[in-house]
């Protein structure tokens, strides 16, 4: 099976390395070549143009930034006019429901299969190949790409087009609360002179306990917010799902305020942090 990887970036670089470590035969793309020549030292072969990448192959897997740098490649021509007829594109970048169905459509068109595939588990998951994999598809294209996934992470198809990204979504919300709950734990022991540490440790095993404790609280209390995962790709995170909401006619009063968090600390110069620097909102917000 030819396979296609575009974008190795903080998540991509890892996924695309542990496909090629696996001896799948791999073409890299990305917009900035510098990030996915390493990966010739892994068998990798580095193309130079969208085109030159996806001629050919059997699935294209496409890991972006956002909305806009995934319809510039799904919209591409030359792209287009590369794919073989019934090949598998593999969207695994956090995007609308609504354009992950609009390119569904359009590739199906097209004789080209579709899958919508959004990942939970940021680079440590990408690392270890753990991620958890949200699948929106038909049964029988999931069931023909599944090998190629579970070498990423844990592929579940959860129902047709769209259905990764809403799932997705739903990931974020609750992994976005949860920091922010952690921020503001940690912050109350900090005020009250307990030791963080000591407190992460006593919760092992109770219903508080999990990664985000586990993992985001370690990097508040180091204050270490190097980036794992964005507070601005949180924000888009956020503000996606309350455009969905508002699609469906649903309020979502604690992602609003999540949402309006990761905002402030965009406008306050820490869009490049990681996003357990909510833990620095609340702690901005004390100041005042």
């Amino acid at each position: 099976m030819k396979i296609a990887f575009i974008g190795t970036g903080l998540m991509g670089y890892p996924m695309a390395k542990n496909l090629l470590e696996k001896n799948l035969e791999l073409n890299v793309f990305s917009r900035t070549i510098e990030k996915a020549k390493p990966l010739e030292k892994f068998a990798a072969k580095i193309s130079n143009s969208l085109s030159e990448a996806v001629k050919g192959v059997d699935v294209v897997i496409t890991m972006l930034t956002d909305d806009d740098a995934v319809e510039k490649v799904l919209s591409d021509q030359d792209f287009q006019e590369n794919l073989k007829k019934g090949s598998t594109i593999v969207d695994m970048s956090s995007i609308k429901p609504k354009i992950a169905i609009k390119y569904g459509k359009l590739l199906k068109d097209q004789g080209i299969n579709f899958l919508d595939a959004p990942v939970s588990g940021g680079t440590i998951g990408a690392e270890q190949a753990t991620l958890a994999i949200m699948v929106g598809g038909d049964q029988k294209v999931f069931d023909q790409i599944k090998d190629v996934l579970k070498v990423m992470g844990n592929p579940t198809l959860v129902g047709p087009i769209g259905s990764g990204q809403v799932s997705k979504l739903a990931n974020q919300i609750i992994v976005g609360i949860t920091i922010g709950a952690v921020a503001e734990a940690i912050t109350l022991c900090e005020k009250a002179g307990v030791d963080g540490n000591k407190f992460i440790k006593a919760l092992a095993g109770g219903f508080a306990d999990g990664k985000i404790l586990q993992n985001h609280g370690k990097r508040m209390i180091d204050k270490d917010f190097s980036p794992k995962g964005k507070v601005s790709t949180h924000l888009k995170d956020m503000n996606n799902i309350l455009e969905c909401a508002g699609d469906l006619n649903t309020q979502l009063p604690i992602s609003n305020l999540i949402k309006d968090m990761f905002k402030s600390l965009v406008e306050n110069g820490n869009d490049n942090d990681d996003h357990s620097a909510l833990y620095k909102e609340i702690e901005r917000r004390n100041k005042n």
